[in-house]
C-alpha cells in the first residue's frame, strides 16, 4: 500500500505522527466505450467552448457561478485556504459507537504509526479500547474539511470519514403515513422467517455475482465471438432471472419458510407418523384378505382411542415385563397382521375378522401398557402352517 496523506492525530497536547491509506480498493472489471459500427476508442476531449480549442488539463482553472458572473479561482488561491494546508485529525470528542449512524460513514483509511516510538500511537488504541468508545474527529482531505470516526481493527486504528448532517436526505415517503394494519399471524410468520435466516456475519462467504458472470461472459466472447449464446453461456434467456411481484403476502411467507426449512410444505403433505408409516408397509403384503384391513387401521389408532379395559388386562398377562417403546411394539403387530392376513386365507371370513380384531385390541393394548404382545408366538405358528 501507498500512503496517501501524512499528519498527525491531537489528542489533547499529546501528538499521534500518522500515516493514512486507503482501507478499501475496487475490483471491479474496468469496461471503456467504444464506438460500436467500428471498435473504435471513444476519447473525451476538454475542448473550450469559446475558442474551440483542445485544452490540456495543466491549463484548466477552477469556477464558480453565481447570479450570471463566473468567479475562477486559480490553484495557487484554492491552496492558499487555510483548512487546506492542516495535517492535523483533531480529536474533538469519545462517544458511544451505537450513536453513530451507519448512513453517514463514507470512506475508511487505516492509519499507521509514523516515529520512531509508536508509543503515542499504542496509548490511543488503548484509550479507545478501554473506554469502548469512538473517537469523533475534524481533518482536511482533498480539498475538503470532513468530519470522522476514529475506532479500531485488529490492532490497528481506522479513520472512518463521516458525511455532514446536511449531506444526509431526509427519507419523506406519504406511502408510509398510511394507516398499514399488520395482523399477528403476519407478524409471527415474518419474526419465524428471520429465525430460520439467523446466523453469525461472514463476509468471506458473499460473492460479487455480477463480477463473476461478467468475467464469464467476457471469457465466452473470447472464445466464440459474435457467434456466443447467452443463453447457452448463463443457462437462462436474457434479461430473465427478475422476482416477480408479490401478491398473496401469507402465502409468500408460507412460501419462504417451507424453502428455507428443506421442503416443509412437500414433507408436511408425504409425511406421516411412524405408527402410520408401519402400518402402511404392512398393507403392501402380497395376498392380503380384505378383512384384515379395517384391524389394521384399528391398529394405527392411539391407546386412548381403546375403552375395554377388561380386554387390556388380559392382554398385559400374556406379555413380558420387559417393557418397549410404543413405536417398536407398533411395527412388531403390523408385521404379525401382514402374517396371520396371509394364513387367513383359508379360514371362513367370521373367524378371520374376529382374528383380526384380536390383533388390533393386542396392538392398542401394548400402546398403552409398553409391554410386548403375544404377537410373536403367534407369527411363529402361522409360519409353521403356510407350507401345508
Amino acid at each position: 500500500m501507498r500512503a496517501i496523506w501524512k499528519g498527525a492525530i491531537a489528542f489533547g497536547l499529546v501528538n499521534v505522527p500518522v500515516k493514512v491509506y486507503s482501507a478499501t480498493e475496487d475490483h471491479d472489471i474496468s469496461l471503456h466505450q467504444v464506438h460500436n459500427a467500428d471498435g473504435g476508442r471513444i476519447r473525451y476531449q476538454r475542448r473550450c467552448e469559446v475558442c474551440g480549442e483542445v485544452v490540456d488539463y495543466s491549463d484548466i482553472e477552477k469556477a464558480f457561478d453565481e447570479d450570471g458572473r463566473t468567479v475562477v479561482l486559480s490553484k495557487d488561491e484554492l491552496k492558499s485556504i487555510p483548512a487546506e494546508n492542516s495535517h492535523e485529525i483533531e480529536v474533538v470528542q469519545f462517544v458511544p459507537s451505537e450513536q453513530l449512524e451507519p448512513m453517514m460513514f463514507e470512506k475508511s483509511y487505516y492509519l499507521e504509526p509514523d516515529s520512531k516510538s509508536p508509543k503515542a500511537y499504542v496509548l490511543l488504541r488503548r484509550a479507545l479500547e478501554d473506554t469502548d468508545r469512538v473517537a469523533i474527529v475534524q481533518f482536511a482531505l482533498r480539498e475538503k474539511t470532513r468530519l470522522g470516526a476514529l475506532r479500531i481493527k485488529d490492532d490497528v486504528l481506522v479513520l472512518q470519514s463521516l458525511l455532514w448532517p446536511d449531506e444526509v436526505r431526509e427519507a419523506n415517503f406519504p406511502s408510509l403515513e398510511a394507516d398499514i394494519r399488520i395482523s399477528a399471524q403476519e407478524r409471527d410468520m415474518s419474526a419465524a422467517l428471520v429465525e430460520s435466516m439467523a446466523a453469525d456475519f461472514e463476509p468471506d462467504s458473499f460473492t460479487d455475482e455480477y463480477q463473476v458472470q461478467l468475467r464469464q461472459l467476457i471469457d465466452a466472447k473470447l472464445e466464440q465471438g459474435e457467434s456466443l449464446d447467452t443463453e447457452e453461456t448463463f443457462g437462462v434467456e436474457a434479461g430473465e432471472g427478475g422476482k416477480g411481484e408479490v401478491i398473496d403476502l401469507m402465502e409468500a411467507l408460507k412460501r419462504s419458510l417451507d424453502r428455507k426449512r428443506g421442503g416443509g410444505e412437500a414433507a408436511s403433505a408425504g409425511g406421516s407418523s411412524d405408527d402410520e408409516a408401519d402400518t402402511d408397509e404392512a398393507d403392501t403384503g402380497d395376498g392380503e384378505a380384505e378383512g384384515a384391513k379395517p384391524a389394521r387401521k384399528a391398529s394405527g389408532t392411539k391407546a386412548s382411542g381403546t375403552k375395554a379395559s377388561g380386554t387390556r388386562a388380559a392382554a398385559a398377562k400374556t406379555g413380558t415385563d420387559d417393557a418397549k417403546p410404543a413405536k417398536s411394539s407398533a411395527k412388531s403387530t403390523a408385521a404379525t397382521k401382514s402374517t396371520a392376513a396371509k394364513s387367513t386365507a383359508s379360514k371362513p371370513a367370521a373367524s378371520q375378522t374376529a382374528g383380526s380384531k384380536s390383533t388390533g385390541t393386542k396392538s392398542a393394548d401394548s400402546k398403552s401398557t409398553g409391554t410386548k404382545t403375544a404377537a410373536k408366538p403367534a407369527a411363529k405358528t402361522t409360519r409353521a402352517r403356510k407350507p401345508a
